[in-house]
């Protein structure tokens, strides 16, 4: 899931400056269910910008925003509100704002900021455990990745400064590599942890990937 926050009120307004009349979408995938883009939210966010002299054209919340082809349906289906839009404010990650920008010859402007690939702990509460790097390496590492969760990003670990399974960048933050050999040992797998891990091929995480599958 792609974890967004909200921009401030205040820089949401600058960014609108100049344009009076906005048509707002929302995303009822990862920014619903995060509460930054939603059904609701994007009510909350008509309303403020109503009370601040803005003309709201018209709203929607479409699944999901990133969907090439099913935002440019969404966005025809309701031509006529996003005609009369001066800006289009978008509340989802970047890559549903560049959907809609793609889409139309206006302004598309952010209503959130994209943080991370997250995973779910429970409700509103979210940890980044991958990177997108490109080169998994979680088959010899116990299914903990250490490119995201170390600190340092080490593949041979652990360094010298983690103290009592803790790391000393952040010592409320488990050592990524202490769970690793934790894991490793309750599988039989502790020997595993004598292997010089090569280099990453950072050449495969080169942007921007595009990939087809048919």
């Amino acid at each position: 899931m792609i974890i967004t926050k909200k921009k401030a009120p205040e820089a949401v307004l600058s960014m609108l400056e100049g344009h009076d009349k906005v048509f707002i979408l929302g995303c009822n995938s990862c920014a619903e269910t995060i509460e930054t883009g939603g059904p609701e939210q994007v009510a909350e966010m008509s309303e403020f910008l109503a009370a601040n002299g803005k003309t709201i054209t018209g709203t929607a919340v479409i699944d999901p925003i990133c969907h090439v082809l099913g935002a440019k349906r969404a966005l025809r289906e309701r031509d006529e509100q996003v005609s009369a839009a001066d800006a289009v404010l978008v509340m989802s990650c970047g890559a549903g704002v560049q959907t809609v920008s793609e889409a139309l010859d206006k302004a598309v402007l952010p209503a959130l900021d994209s943080v991370f690939l997250g995973n779910v702990v429970r409700h509103g509460i979210y940890e980044e455990r991958c990177s997108l790097c490109g080169e998994c390496v979680l088959d010899v590492t116990a299914g903990i990745c250490p490119v995201t969760r170390c600190a340092k990003g080490l593949l041979n670990g652990p360094c010298g400064g983690m103290n009592e399974g803790k790391c000393e960048v952040d010592p409320d933050q488990d050592c990524a590599w202490a769970l690793i050999y934790e894991r490793l040992e309750k599988t039989g797998r502790a020997g595993e942890m004598a292997k010089i891990a090569k280099p990453k091929d950072y050449s495969l995480h080169r942007k921007p990937v595009k990939i087809n599958v048919r």
